[in-house]
C-alpha cells in the first residue's frame, strides 16, 4: 500500500517515518496557490545537497567482489566538491556523478505503531518528470529505500540530454514514494547505513570512553 499525502503527514507526525530537515509547507493556502509545495498527492519532493562525487577515470577496475568496501574504494578513486549555496555545478553530457539529498530520511523498525499494526515502512525514491524531460538521470537502477534505513540517500546521476545542466544545492531533485511493508523484518543494515558521503562512507565512531 503507497501512502498518499495524508497518510506521509500521519507518518511524519508520529515518527514512522522521518525527513530531516521536514519538507514544508504540506499545503498551500488559496492566497499563495502558485507556490511551491513539495508535498504531491502520494509522493514528497527531496533536494539536492552540497556535496559532489565524481568517479575519475583510471585504469582500475570496478570488482564488486573485492573485501575493500565498496564505498572507501569510490572514495580514493574520485574528487569531491562542496557546491556553494550561491553558485552551481556544471554536469556534462554523458558524465556520471555522486550526489546525496539534502534530507536525512528514516524509516525505524522498532517503532509503537509499528508493532501495533504488525507493519513498517519501506521507501523507493525517483527521478522527477521535469528533470528527466532535459535528460538527467536522478537515480537508476536502486531506488528501494529498506526498513530501518537511517541518513541521507545517494542519487547515482547522468546527464543524458542534448546540453549542459546546472545543478544547485536545494533543488527539488528527486521524490520519495512511501508504502506499507507487511510484517516487521530482521534488522538488517546495508553497507551504506549511516551514510554521510555520496560515496556510502559511514559516519566515524566516536572512541569509547574510557
Amino acid at each position: 500500500m503507497i501512502l498518499s499525502n495524508r497518510g506521509l503527514f500521519a507518518a511524519l507526525d508520529t515518527g514512522r517515518l522521518v525527513i530531516d530537515p521536514q519538507p514544508a509547507p504540506r499545503q498551500l493556502t488559496v492566497a499563495h496557490q502558485g507556490d511551491y509545495c513539495p508535498f504531491d498527492t502520494h509522493a514528497v519532493d527531496l533536494t539536492l545537497g552540497s556535496e559532489i562525487t565524481v568517479p575519475e577515470p583510471g585504469t582500475y577496475a570496478y570488482d564488486l567482489m573485492q573485501p575493500t568496501p565498496l564505498a572507501v574504494f569510490i572514495e580514493r578513486n574520485s574528487r569531491r566538491y562542496s557546491i556553494d549555496p550561491h553558485t552551481h555545478y556544471v554536469l556534462d553530457r554523458h558524465q556520471f556523478i555522486l550526489a546525496q539529498t539534502r534530507e536525512r530520511v528514516a524509516l525505524p523498525i522498532d517503532h509503537p505503531e509499528n508493532h501495533r499494526t504488525g507493519t513498517c515502512l519501506a521507501a523507493r525514491i525517483e527521478g522527477k518528470s521535469s528533470r528527466a524531460r532535459v535528460g538527467l538521470l536522478i537515480h537508476f537502477t536502486a531506488p528501494t529505500v529498506h526498513p530501518g534505513w537511517s541518513g541521507p540517500l545517494t542519487l547515482e546521476m547522468i546527464n543524458l540530454g542534448p546540453a549542459r545542466i546546472l545543478l544547485r544545492p536545494g533543488m527539488p531533485i528527486a521524490q520519495l514514494i512511501v508504502e506499507e511493508v507487511q510484517g516487521l523484518p530482521v534488522p538488517d543494515k546495508s553497507q551504506f547505513h549511516d551514510q554521510v558521503t555520496p560515496a556510502g562512507v559511514p559516519a566515524p565512531v566516536p572512541p569509547s570512553g574510557g
